[in-house]
């Protein structure tokens, strides 16, 4: 059995502080996961039910030290409205884990995926975004999306790997405060709002504004 909880400090109009508390638990199996070693990871690679229709299909990106709260919410929310979501790393196959140190194992490798296969993608927060602009192919699958206009969820630090893809000038965007400058340099607009969509960039501040993001994304990503 695992938990963690995820504190938050924010403001209220009054100006004094408020603070808020999200927590994920799980079960943490014993088996050993062949790919990657350690215990099952609370992620599993995608697997079609039998019967159920897949919607669309969405890129996950995934890096050691990503917020998973950021990471494991949005891929199950997707998976609930039928959606295939393929988690795809530097590594296939590979166990990562996040800043809370629940693992996660990827699908797919970033050499194994081309942006035309899939309907939209997703980058995780945490410090993961830090390394994942570091790939020249995670920054072509950035590029290659926005310009055919597939829906981009970014949220809290994922704004790096938007900002390394060129893609924000112009742009009306809110992020985790601590990359404000970030963002604005890059020639985005920043907003303090819980989740904002520009056209198919949809971006969010942090965990406790997860449900108003997602409902965002998915609106976006089914609009037609």
């Amino acid at each position: 059995m695992f938990c963690f909880i995820h504190k938050d400090e924010g403001q209220r109009k009054d100006g004094t502080k408020r603070y808020v508390e999200t927590a994920i638990c799980g079960i943490m199996m014993k088996e050993k996961y062949p790919a990657g070693g350690g215990s099952l990871p609370l992620l599993l690679p995608f697997k079609k039910q039998g019967g159920v229709k897949v919607s669309k299909k969405i890129l996950a990106l995934i890096g050691e030290d990503f917020e998973d709260l950021e990471l494991s919410y949005p891929v199950l929310r997707l998976r609930e409205e039928g959606c295939r979501v393929d988690l795809v790393g530097e590594e296939a196959g590979h166990v990562y884990h996040g800043k809370y140190g629940v693992p996660f194992a990827s699908d797919l490798s970033f050499d194994q995926v081309e942006a035309k296969d899939y309907d939209g993608i997703l980058v995780p927060g945490g410090w993961a975004p830090d390394k994942l602009r570091r790939f020249p192919k995670v920054l072509q699958l950035v590029r290659e999306m926005n310009e055919a206009g597939k829906p981009i969820g970014e949220i809290c630090h994922a704004g790096w790997v938007l900002i390394s893809a060129g893609i924000l000038k112009g742009r009306t965007v809110t992020s985790t405060p601590g990359i404000r400058d970030d963002m604005t340099n890059a020639g985005a607009t920043w907003v303090d709002e819980a989740s904002v969509i520009d056209g198919n960039i949809i971006s969010a501040r942090r965990p406790p504004d997860l449900p108003a993001y997602m409902k965002d994304y998915i609106s976006v990503l089914f609009k037609d």
